[in-house]
């Protein structure tokens, strides 16, 4: 007899149905999965064969069992095929008697029955509301990630053995209710808060800016000046995450299998720290079969490099194009898939390899020739793509040994969200969120400048010898300049701060 059950598969971060067809008929004794399993797929034939022996059903030992997983050109990878084969098959064997032709089946059997975790339940629920399907059966465990996605019936299953008492009618499972609304009550606590940062006040001004409009950042100092303890202290001034960027990063942690347990949804901003030994897939994301990577874990949040020179000079390139485009396209010969990657780029270095060059206070022992080595293995054009180069100086013992606090990050995130909110009405109606997230023509509607503006520009252009995209940028940094200090039209006063931020001469 033939049975059909639905499943899903997950390609990049997008859900797609398969059909798990079970036929059991006379023959051989054997067990035979067909349709581009991968290895993890095929070790399912005993998983599924112990789990329905150990769960008190029969096993069709003397029979012959075949199951095809179709669309035979889609890859199947993961053991989230096991119960729907497990119950496609009790219902070829006619053990089992249920109408499952508007339900998903997903999940992972143990040898003695029970649901395991499956990766990547949002975008296959999504996937299922988006087709039509009323009901969706999935590991207890994933129920409240399933849940996220509205108008769809999530029943959590336990066993192999409760779900077939269900669709029998005999114990029937109550659908899972959980609260959908989207309610970040309180910031949460971050291990930095700015006001313990001593010093650095023009560098936590531009980290103020960066944040206001999205900006990439790169602080340059030696050794110790706090560098990365400014970095790690920007996200307690970013503003909250809305319920649609929630969504979206939690649909790519979700395929990575990166969700926290206490939640089902992210509802602060990634903040990633790849260490520079990274390969380039997993910066990037690639591999044979395309996963996202470091830089699709920090969408809608903060990628932070530090030592950037230390990185490969071909992980960093290849950052180029992702941070024109907000996206990462990943080739291979079964095809293309594009993954979100629109993070905030903040980066750290020293001006040299000992790390003192122009230091007043400790002389560097690093030849000319050594130093504009270090500094060109960043590259011209990934340079031009950042916003906002900021000195990071040694602090005086004064300011390290004083008592006196700086501004916390609870006020700096305040007009962080005046600022953002401005941009979202100055938006409305677009796919824009923010400054950064303009391109030429949004530049041209949304950042014009008065005639004296238009001369300091002019005089920047050619003594700093800029590039169109510096143009735009400083431009954008403007805008969000203006937008913090509340103001409807870029200043002189903004243009100037925003090209103090592009990067000086090297040495």
């Amino acid at each position: 007899m033939l049975a059909k059950v639905t499943s899903c598969a997950v390609v990049g971060l997008d859900g797609a149905l398969v059909d798990v067809e079970v036929d059991v008929s006379p023959g051989a004794p054997g067990f035979t999965i067909v349709g581009l399993p991968d290895a993890a797929v095929q070790e399912s034939r005993e998983r599924v064969r112990a789990a329905i022996k150990n769960s008190s059903f029969a096993y069709p030992f003397n029979k012959r069992v075949t199951v095809n997983l179709a669309p035979a050109d889609l890859r199947k990878e993961g053991p989230a095929y096991d119960l729907p084969i497990a119950v496609g098959l009790l219902m070829a064997a006619e053990q089992l008697h249920a109408d499952l032709s508007r339900a998903l089946v997903i999940g992972e059997l143990s040898l003695d029955g029970a649901v395991r975790h499956t990766n990547g339940v949002l975008p296959m629920a999504a996937l299922a509301r988006e087709r039509g399907f009323g009901t969706l059966f999935v590991p207890a465990s994933d129920a409240p990630e399933a849940a996220l996605t509205p108008d769809l019936d999530v029943f959590p299953i336990e066993t192999l053995f409760a779900l077939v008492m269900h669709l029998q009618g005999m114990q029937p499972i109550p659908p899972y209710r959980a609260a959908r609304e989207f309610a970040p009550e309180t910031a949460p606590t971050y291990a930095v808060d700015f006001s313990e940062v001593r010093g650095q006040e023009h560098v936590k001004r531009a980290l103020e800016v960066a944040a206001a409009g999205q900006h990439n950042v790169l602080m340059m100092g030696p050794p110790g000046a706090g560098k990365t303890l400014l970095a790690r202290s920007l996200p307690s001034i970013l503003p909250l995450l809305t319920l649609e960027e929630s969504l979206e990063v939690t649909r790519i942690y979700s395929v990575n299998d990166m969700l926290p347990s206490d939640s089902p949804l992210i509802r602060h901003r990634p903040f990633r720290a790849p260490h520079h030994t990274i390969s380039h897939a997993g910066l990037v994301g690639g591999g044979r079969w395309p996963h996202p990577g470091e830089i699709s874990l920090a969408h809608r949040g903060v990628l932070f490099l530090d030592e950037l020179p230390e990185f490969d000079s071909r992980s960093l390139e290849v950052m180029r194009q992702p941070l024109e485009d907000k996206v990462v396209t990943i080739s291979r010969a079964q095809g293309s898939l594009t993954f979100p990657a629109n993070f905030m780029l903040v980066a750290a270095m020293n001006p040299c390899p000992c790390g003192y060059y122009g230091d007043p206070v400790k002389e560097c022992t690093c030849s000319l020739a050594n130093v504009l080595r270090y500094q060109k293995r960043i590259s011209g054009p990934l340079l031009d793509r950042i916003d906002i180069h900021i000195e990071v100086p040694r602090v005086d013992y004064e300011k390290l040994s004083g008592d006196r606090l700086g501004e916390t990050s609870e006020t700096i995130r305040a007009r962080v969200e005046q600022a953002r909110a401005r941009q979202r009405a100055r938006f409305a109606g677009t796919p824009l969120q923010c400054n950064g997230d303009m391109g030429p023509a949004e530049v041209r509607q949304y950042c014009e400048v008065d005639s004296a503006g238009k001369h300091l520009l002019r005089a920047a252009m050619q003594q700093m010898q800029m590039s169109a995209r510096a143009y735009h940028r400083i431009l954008k940094l403007a805008r969000t300049i203006a937008d913090l200090a509340g103001s409807e039209k870029i200043e002189t006063p903004h243009l100037a701060e925003a090209i103090q931020y592009r990067p000086r001469k090297q040495p």
